[in-house]
């Protein structure tokens, strides 16, 4: 049953994201709050986004700062769609990473160019880009890995294959993330729905697998989990996930949950000390007003605060980009504003 669930839910998600792309308009978000000092206490008090313009129609976001200080976004789509910003307010499109399409993740996406959930992380003088093809509803899918010096259009060299599931596995190789932590080991965290998230270790030279480590770091019991992101902060290595139903447009109900660890390889707890594979979790960010399903978030340490980058949905459906800033409470837990 808990199956069945998440390859509908899966397919239903990524039929909506492209609808949405191809009927997101206007500019319907707020400034967020500024100078919080303390934690929301409720839904109700959930800022909106943060003002953003120009081409700010996304889904997927992940974000990195690059060495001129500047930004590059990259998104879902075709060929895996790229933004870039001078000041994370306006954004302009950038083309795609692979404007000629996808041959090699074409066994994976039944021939189509889509791919999802792009991860961005500039290290050793290169960008490093973790993504995921897959067809909907399947969990036969793969992360694939590209490097770039520059960043720009055209100019990703696609490395190959970093891990792959079948019909006969209980997890999902998508929605990846990379993590190094304090002693500069590199990892990657992926997984949607089914039996949760996953984590695994790669080699800091090449960025592709090592070893056969192979850890669970959340899970709902083959519920809505999906997009992790982990960003380490003052002895704490915090798990973001969304939670929930991402892609039905204002009916969708994604919402920011977040665990934590000493560990990059967990346990993570939330705030209650509920462990996060025991379906554990604390809500950051959660649809309100007409910001509807907010989620698929990613985080950046930026010069003025840590940066928390998702999409959510407007009124009319369609999928924009959120940004707003966190803080940490007297217990060193994180929220938004």
């Amino acid at each position: 049953m808990h199956q069945f669930r998440a390859r509908s839910t899966r397919s239903t998600r990524r039929l909506q994201a492209a609808v949405a792309l191809l009927v997101a308009a206007g500019l319907a978000v707020s400034p967020a709050a500024s100078g919080t000092t303390t934690a929301p206490d409720g839904v109700a008090a959930y800022p909106n986004p943060g003002v953003v313009t120009g081409s700010i129609g996304v889904h997927d976001p992940e974000v990195a700062k690059t060495p001129a200080g500047t930004y590059l976004l990259a998104h879902t789509g075709d060929g895996i769609s790229l933004k870039t910003s001078l000041d994370r307010t306006q954004w302009n499109n950038a083309g795609a990473a692979f404007p000629n399409g996808v041959s090699w993740a074409h066994a994976y996406t039944n021939g189509s160019n889509n791919l999802w959930a792009p991860d961005i992380t500039y290290a050793n003088g290169r960008y490093y880009m973790y993504y995921s093809a897959s067809t909907f509803g399947s969990n036969h899918s793969g992360i694939f890995l590209a490097t770039s010096t520059t960043g720009a259009q055209g100019s990703w060299t696609n490395q190959g294959l970093v891990i792959e599931s079948r019909t006969s596995d209980s997890w999902n190789a998508i929605d990846p993330n990379l993590v190094i932590d304090q002693s500069g080991r590199w990892y990657l965290s992926f997984g949607s729905f089914w039996s949760g998230i996953k984590m695994i270790r790669l080699d800091t030279s090449t960025g592709k697998r090592s070893g056969t480590e192979f850890h669970s770091i959340a899970g709902r019991g083959g519920g809505a989990i999906e997009a992790p992101t982990i960003h380490y902060r003052n002895g704490y290595y915090y798990l973001f996930v969304s939670f929930d139903a991402c892609c039905q447009g204002a009916n969708s109900t994604y919402r920011v949950m977040v665990g934590r660890s000493t560990s990059v390889t967990g346990p993570y707890v939330d705030r209650a000390g509920t462990a996060m594979t025991a379906g554990g979790g604390t809500e950051i960010l959660a649809g309100h007003g007409s910001i509807h399903g907010p989620g698929h978030e990613a985080v950046l340490a930026d010069n003025d605060a840590d940066v928390l980058f998702y999409h959510y949905y407007t009124d009319s459906g369609a999928s924009q980009l959120g940004i707003n800033l966190l803080a940490y409470d007297g217990a060193a837990w994180p929220y938004v504003y």
